[in-house]
């Protein structure tokens, strides 16, 4: 095994080059990103073996949060695991 010495001020160099790089990784990598996936309501249908009639009384009476984009109704992922955690 080969030991090579370097100075100090080298040494903290090269760390915080890497500490940067780690944290551009983890930018890139989406570790910083919402991770919040939407689903539509079908999704949430096969998801919780439930009818889409269902799913309509859950958004009217408020239990499930939802988002509406024209026609169609969105649900996040985390409110999902939220309300399966409370059933």
């Amino acid at each position: 095994m080969e030991i090579t010495a370097i100075e100090k001020q080298t040494f903290e160099q090269m760390r915080q080059r890497f500490e940067d790089f780690a944290k551009q990784v983890k930018t890139l990598c989406g570790e910083n990103q919402n991770k919040d996936k939407w689903l539509t309501g079908n999704d949430v249908c096969e998801l919780l073996h439930i009818s889409s009639r269902s799913l309509q009384s859950y958004r009217d009476n408020g239990t499930l949060p939802y988002s509406q984009i024209g026609h169609k109704y969105y649900y996040k992922s985390s409110d999902i695991e939220q309300f399966t955690g409370q059933s």
